[in-house]
């Protein structure tokens, strides 16, 4: 969910509402056409179905039109709201009236499901109707707040787009069950962590559609609670208070929650301790334990960096150890990727800065498009940097994308972060409009100073590097700042500036350019037009020396995609045999179609290694004498792989030639 921080005191910038951006062209656009015609209808397909996912069939229980007892996963209703905020997005941006219908229909049954005192969550109430004996709030791993959260955010969504108030009732009336239970839970001194906090972002953006001060004070609340939590655990991120984080520690998801929610706390109420939480805790992540293509919680189960042998915990999607970062196992459960773009978003919020929208196109553009098939309708749960077909132990998920996964929280995850992707285009701050992701686009912008603007952008990023802006149908005129992203990859190119004379101003950009807004000042934006290139040339990229998994390899980047070989691209050379040539690097690019998507794959000249078969399968042995053979190779974009067959290994690391 993006947020509206139009009011937060401590917001330095504003995101453009969805309504006010138009994807025009080119590669955003495609994918959203992806989610609205595909993924949206395949989510509804399977949250109605009562064989599939018994979802919507919890509700029917629950609200008197079915009889029989809960079924699924214990955070169905959750993922059902936020399906609905995909649905809300393209029902909104396509005047889908059908699918208006289908929600409204929807928030109705939810309505009709939740009790008279506000509470809803459909594990509870079925084992409430059916006497099983089933309390509330019994369990963190129940995930009730989780629910709860999710369908705030929901609800606040619905009402800032088009005004409705029937969800936003029904989230009221969740909020203020959670306000007497946090009270009670307070007074008796009961207080518990919930899993995966997605109510504080929840209840922020219910204060800022409502303006009722109750909901953010309950969020604040609910975070300064957490500190008197008995026996906390690393995998809740509340063995420690929360002020004194400084590491990202922990189960990933939950993590990336906390610090989103945290974030959006600051936008309203400030606190330089938890701001020195979010940077220190942002900056360890930075640095020790992110993937290349944004991935992020590394681990299925890892071990709690803050003990030592005697004291160690064990924490599910963890983020691990400093440089702990496997390929064959990386883990990157899609909804921790989706929640790093979450608080990304957030941070950029609270300080404009380059590298958070680095960061947030990097996981857009990579981990998170690769969870989805190129046609939209399968996905990952986790994403793996390589796939061995035989990996040697029973993988937890699937090695392929699925139409549906027992744990089916990612997929709508993902939908409503990519049906909104036309909200981290661009933002403003009084005069100054702020570039997040390049995208083809005509933007509705209004700055302080009363000038009202179409920008309109023209590009085929990110598979080229030309990027033109211009203004049309400008009212109240007056001068304005562009503020152009420079990525941390963009070591070269240029700017071009043509004034309202016809001047034209050139500007190079260099590596001290490079993680930095570049300020271009528009006199008479109406007369004026702004070029950027960036060239794209391919380039290797090494791991630190203590990503074990990586030393001595290196992975493929053009612009801001991440490339893969799948097996078959290599010819018949079996992947581990591929080796890359430091010195000569010879690459031509070529669009094709992959599923109906137009991908461009990068194809290259290569090593290959020769006479090391290893057949007895020894751990250990001599090495034999070997020799190196050409071999023209291609390469795709990693969100692309996994869309061409089943049963394809696949790298994105691969050791280097050195050779002459």
């Amino acid at each position: 969910m993006l947020t509206d921080t139009s009011k937060s005191k401590n917001a330095r910038v504003v995101p453009l509402d969805a309504r006010e951006v138009e994807l025009t062209d080119g590669f955003w656009k495609s994918v959203r056409d992806v989610v609205f015609s595909a993924t949206v209808p395949q989510l509804e397909k399977m949250f109605d179905s009562a064989d599939i996912s018994h979802v919507v069939e919890n509700f029917r229980i629950c609200a008197g039109e079915s009889k029989g007892d809960f079924a699924g996963t214990v955070f169905g209703d959750g993922d059902f709201y936020k399906w609905l905020e995909a649905a809300m997005y393209c029902a909104v941006m396509e005047n889908n009236y059908d699918l208006f219908d289908r929600i409204e229909k929807y928030i109705d049954l939810v309505g009709r499901a939740q009790r008279e005192d506000g509470y809803i969550s459909t594990k509870q109430i079925i084992g409430e109707m059916n006497h099983s004996g089933l309390g509330r709030m019994g369990d963190i791993n129940d995930f009730e707040v989780y629910n709860f959260g999710h369908l705030m955010t929901a609800a606040a969504l619905y009402y800032r787009l088009t005004q409705r108030t029937s969800l936003l009732d029904i989230a009221s009336k969740a909020a203020d069950y959670l306000d007497s239970m946090y009270r009670d839970a307070e007074e008796k001194d009961q207080v518990q962590t919930a899993v995966c906090p997605s109510h504080y972002m929840g209840l922020i953006e219910l204060y800022r559609a409502v303006g009722d001060k109750k909901y953010l004070l309950l969020a604040e609340k609910a975070i300064k609670l957490r500190d008197s939590v008995k026996n906390g655990l690393d995998d809740n991120q509340d063995r420690l208070p929360l002020k004194q984080h400084r590491k990202i520690i922990g189960h990933a998801v939950r993590a990336n929650y906390l610090y989103a929610g945290l974030a959006d706390l600051y936008l309203e109420e400030g606190g330089d301790e938890y701001l020195e939480v979010l940077n220190s805790v942002w900056d360890d992540l930075m640095r020790h334990k992110i993937y290349i293509t944004g991935g992020c919680g590394a681990l299925y189960n890892g071990a709690s960096p803050y003990g030592n042998f005697f004291k160690q915990q064990l924490v599910h999607q963890a983020y691990g150890y400093d440089y702990q970062l496997p390929n064959v196992t990386a883990y990157n459960e899609t909804c921790a990727n989706v929640g790093l773009v979450m608080w990304a978003y957030r941070m950029f919020m609270i300080e404009p800065k380059v590298e958070y929208f680095d960061v947030i196109e990097r996981v857009m553009l990579n981990t998170n498009l690769a969870a989805l098939s190129l046609d939209g309708i399968k996905f990952f749960y986790e994403n793996m940097l390589e796939r061995i077909k035989k990996p040697g132990f029973d993988p937890v998920w699937p090695l392929h994308r699925t139409e549906y996964i027992t744990s089916y929280c990612c997929p709508p995850n993902l939908a409503r972060n990519l049906a909104q992707s036309s909200e981290y285009l661009y933002a403003v701050r009084d005069d100054s409009i702020y570039v997040g992701m390049y995208a083809a686009s005509n933007a509705h912008i209004k700055l302080s100073s009363g000038m009202e603007t179409e920008l309109k952008c023209e590009t085929s990023y990110p598979y080229d590097g030309t990027i033109i802006f211009t203004f049309e149908n400008v009212k109240n005129e007056t001068c304005a700042d562009l503020m152009l992203r420079i990525p941390s990859w963009a070591k070269s190119g240029k700017i071009k500036v043509t004034d309202a004379r016809g001047v034209e101003k050139i500007t190079e950009i260099t590596s001290d350019m490079t993680g930095h807004y570049y300020k271009v000042f528009l006199e008479k934006p109406s007369d004026s037009a702004v070029e950027i290139v960036f060239d794209m040339p391919v380039r290797y990229t090494v791991g630190h020396d203590r990503i074990e998994e990586c030393r001595g390899r290196v992975c493929l980047e053009r612009g801001p995609l991440v490339y893969c070989m799948e097996e078959g691209d290599a010819g018949s050379a079996e992947l581990k045999d591929v080796f890359l040539p430091v010195n000569e690097r010879f690459f031509v690019e070529k669009h094709v179609d992959i599923l109906g998507r137009d991908i461009l794959k990068i194809e290259g000249k290569v090593k290959i290694l020769k006479g090391d078969e290893n057949k007895s399968g020894s751990l250990y042995r001599e090495l034999p004498e070997v020799r190196f053979e050409d071999q023209t190779v291609c390469f795709i974009p990693y969100f692309a792989w996994d869309n061409r067959g089943e049963d394809k290994d696949m790298r994105t690391y691969f050791p280097l030639y050195y050779g002459g």
